[in-house]
């Protein structure tokens, strides 16, 4: 067996599970099923058969240099500059995975799936690498379970394996989008029809030349892209100048549709794409009535229902089919045959220029965090920053606030102007507007402040950056 890649794609930017997945955190980061996020147990289930140093993730910048910067932090990553989609994401990481001459066979798998049975998804792995290095393009096919509207389907070819019969690999007759629930009722009760998975294995050759024969305009774009990395050495750098030509597509719609090359393994591991609360409902585990429990709850005569509590307490009395889900600011309460819904509250939030979808009161950082405490439109916010041993901030200037810091805990190294001070515990400093400044920790132990705003605005887009450690723009 040749070199095998597992090809993540982490660069949604999530909506479905609101109010827990946010624009800048969404759910691949997030732990919903165990202490492990679904992007880290997506890793950990391919480690008997693909090491770590073989992952390559292919991400939005923002996130990868943003919240989820410490995630991403030991593995190999692309950083998509804008959404584009399924099939310009592919075709880069198989553009990347070629620039040092090899044809690596690739394993694509979304970041936020879950699969209970590991064992068996790793067997139908092997099989596929097998019949992806005959040439094939494999994907993975769920055996229906109910007439869901939610999914594509893909219908076999009957009689149709490829190799011997114990492997399973069946051509391809046709893909259908999401149909209506009566057109998947017929598909259930015709049989040979399966979810699309979004899971994929082919060699990277394999798969460039298809996007080549039926995304001519994808292909070229990456042509450009490769051409200009061998002119200035990096590849990275030519996917941010060149990549936001790429038209938008999904990979089953561009390429797989159309393709002659496609084959199918029917799985059944226990596979879940948690589009939904209800989704994460049905993957959880459960009390002896049926609810999912989670964080500091009281449930009293509930029955199937998701109850989450991100930090305070929450209690319900003769709820019976709800989701609830708590965090510091905001509270979810639905049907669980609503959720789906949910970005609908989302898109509200959008229209009326809100923040709540985008940002959760705590923000993780490459540094540390910081925790919005309060925030006052006549013009104050006041924020709980933390910054680990050995971190800074960056160099940085603000439009239309200052800033107040009060230590309450470690020792701040400060650049204020020209001077550079030291700010022990329960002392403080004062940061006027438009002055460059800097808080640094050089200690061994986490770093707490205090830090209070005052301005005509206080967005956190008011950023001048002049030096980052993290290779952050202006305004990440």
């Amino acid at each position: 067996m040749g070199s095998v890649y597992a090809v993540i794609l982490a660069g949604g930017s999530g909506s479905r599970l609101w109010p827990l997945s946010r624009q800048h955190l969404p759910k691949q980061f997030l732990a919903l099923d165990g202490d492990a996020s679904l992007l880290q147990t997506t890793i950990n289930r391919l480690s008997p058969v693909i090491g770590t140093k073989n992952v390559l993730i292919v991400t939005q910048e923002s996130h990868a240099k943003g919240e989820a910067y410490h995630a991403l932090l030991p593995y190999q990553s692309l950083f998509e500059p804008v959404g584009r989609n399924t099939a310009p994401a592919i075709a880069l990481a198989a553009a990347q995975l070629m620039t040092d001459g090899t044809d690596p066979i690739m394993v694509v798998l979304p970041a936020d799936h879950v699969i209970k049975d590991e064992i068996q998804f790793r067997a139908h792995m092997n099989i596929a690498i097998a019949a992806a290095e005959s040439g094939k393009l494999v994907t993975f096919g769920i055996q229906p379970t109910r007439p869901d509207t939610g999914f594509g389907y893909i219908k076999t070819r009957p009689d149709s394996s490829l190799l011997d019969p114990q492997s399973c690999v069946y051509e391809v007759e046709r893909f259908t989008e999401k149909p209506d629930h009566a057109t998947a009722e017929k598909f259930l009760a015709a049989g040979g029809y399966f979810w699309n998975s979004g899971m994929f294995v082919w060699r990277a050759s394999v798969i460039m030349a298809e996007i080549k024969l039926h995304l001519p305009e994808v292909y070229q774009v990456v042509q450009t892209i490769i051409a200009e990395s061998r002119t200035v050495g990096n590849f990275q750098q030519a996917v941010d100048k060149y990549f936001a030509a790429m038209p938008s597509i999904s990979i089953d719609y561009g390429v797989l549709e159309k393709s002659s090359r496609v084959s199918l393994i029917p799985c059944d591991v226990g596979w879940n794409d948690v589009g939904s609360w209800q989704a994460v409902h049905e993957i959880s585990a459960k009390d002896e009535n049926g609810n999912a429990l989670q964080g500091n709850v009281i449930a009293i005569d509930c029955k199937n229902s998701l109850i989450r509590a991100e930090k305070r307490l929450v209690a319900a009395i003769g709820m019976e089919d709800i989701c609830v889900v708590e965090t510091a600011d905001a509270i979810l309460i639905s049907r669980n045959d609503q959720t789906q819904r949910v970005r609908e509250v989302v898109d509200t939030l959008q229209e009326r220029g809100a923040s709540e979808h985008v940002y959760h009161v705590k923000v993780n950082r490459p540094w540390g965090s910081y925790t919005v405490l309060e925030e006052d439109p006549e013009g104050f916010k006041l924020k709980r920053i933390e910054v680990a041993p050995g971190a800074r901030l960056s160099l940085q200037s603000h439009a239309y606030r200052s800033e107040h810091w009060v230590v309450v805990s470690g020792t701040a190294t400060v650049t204020n102007g020209d001077d550079i001070i030291t700010v022990l515990k329960n002392q403080s400093t004062y940061i006027p507007i438009g002055t460059k400044h800097r808080l640094e920790n050089r200690g061994r132990e986490p770093l707490h402040i205090v830090e209070i705003q005052v301005g005509e605005y206080l967005g956190e887009d008011d950023i001048q950056r002049f030096d980052d450690n993290y290779g952050r723009k202006k305004q990440d």
